[in-house]
């Protein structure tokens, strides 16, 4: 795609030009036929999104952060996932990083201009003090927005991984970028309005993204959320769902392990699997890097102040 042709999320369907006439049901069939088309779209790029899962968590594992970076729609679906992974996976908030161009201001309300400010990426990226560990994802409907545009060429300069998301082929984003994913969901039913099909498109690939690499990191035990923060009523009645679905353990004996564990749900589950104690649990986490599967399968000599 040259940087003047329009790029195919931005075209007009002449056959939608009276949807404005349709009865409401026909308007919404028409708006759900075409967002079904998204997931089959975005499984075209499963191979191109599994490099950067892989990529991204080695060097995560290195002590990495992974970085999205986006203006509008894309920047704030950037910051949700970011947002997201704390409570999901027990990570730290500067672990996956959300930058969205106009700053937090932009996430709730439009900030005219931002986009094309390359100054403004350039600093925000300059901010985190990016190195060979971090993965930068900028995210772009057009693949041409100037914000992550520049996020990326930054992030590269740095010597950080970068990656560019993109909703149209060839595009400047993705040729800036180390690793691309191009997701092409073509016109929108609503002309340019790309936080329908692009923007759900953006939306399952970042979900895709966040989770696998997290799941490669041990941050779940099988598709258990074992890191979870129990942080309110609904995620501690969760947390022990998950350690006796885990265990197989009773009630009494998942509220004592949880008890014990100051409500760490992955020291419980290793408390209750390998008959330890708490702080034997936690010592033989951190000797596993985190990981709950390689603490069980750890040497049983290992295993010492079992419980009494």
């Amino acid at each position: 795609m040259t940087q003047d042709a329009v790029p195919t999320t931005e075209t007009v369907r002449a056959d939608w030009a009276g949807i404005d006439r349709l009865p409401t049901l026909d308007l919404l069939r028409l708006m759900n036929a075409e967002d079904r088309t998204v997931p089959a779209a975005v499984a075209g790029e499963l191979a191109a999104i599994a490099a950067v899962v892989d990529a991204a968590a080695a060097r995560m594992a290195r002590g990495g952060r992974l970085v999205y970076a986006g203006a509008g729609t894309a920047g704030r679906l950037g910051v949700l996932d970011a947002a997201e992974c704390p409570p999901t996976f027990g990570t730290e908030p500067s672990l996956v990083v959300g930058l969205i161009a106009g700053g937090r201001t932009a996430v709730t309300e439009a900030v005219e201009g931002a986009e094309d400010r390359t100054d403004l990426a350039e600093a925000d990226v300059a901010a985190l003090g990016l190195t060979p560990a971090d993965t930068l994802v900028g995210v772009s409907a057009s693949g041409r927005t100037p914000y992550p545009l520049a996020a990326v060429r930054a992030a590269r300069t740095a010597g950080a991984l970068t990656v560019g998301l993109a909703c149209n082929r060839g595009s400047a984003l993705v040729a800036a970028a180390e690793l691309g994913i191009e997701v092409e969901v073509g016109p929108e039913v609503l002309a340019g309005s790309t936080r329908l099909k692009a923007g759900t498109a953006q939306k399952l690939v970042l979900n895709l993204l966040s989770t696998a690499v997290m799941v490669r990191l041990g941050r779940t035990y099988g598709n258990l959320m074992v890191d979870l923060r129990a942080t309110n009523v609904k995620l501690r009645d969760r947390a022990r769902r998950i350690v006796a679905e885990a265990t197989g353990a009773d009630e009494d004996a998942v509220r004592r392990a949880l008890t014990a564990t100051d409500g760490r749900t992955k020291d419980a589950v290793l408390v209750l699997l390998a008959d330890v104690d708490a702080p034997t649990a936690a010592r033989l986490l951190a000797a596993a890097d985190g990981r709950l599967r390689d603490a069980l399968e750890l040497p049983r000599d290992q295993y010492s102040n079992r419980r009494t």
